[in-house]
């Protein structure tokens, strides 16, 4: 299963910058990049609310998992 970042999608619609966005939700700009390249391996479910509070969107908004075909 691949998860799928939905932030810099959700930042280009709010017209947002990394400085916005670290600004209102006191996140580390280091870790809003990951998670919108999808480069992030493992967050707190803290920093998720404080990025869902500031970006006005439910948590569940900010990724979605598709399923991908793996074999062994």
């Amino acid at each position: 299963m691949s998860i799928v970042s939905h932030l810099g999608t959700i930042m280009k619609n709010k017209n947002l910058t990394y400085e916005d966005l670290q600004f209102l939700s006191k996140v580390a700009p280091d870790t809003i990049a990951r998670a919108r390249d999808g480069r992030i391996a493992t967050c707190k479910l803290a920093t998720l609310e404080k990025l869902a509070m500031a970006l006005d969107v439910d948590i569940h908004q900010l990724f979605s998992h598709v399923k991908t075909n793996e074999s062994a």
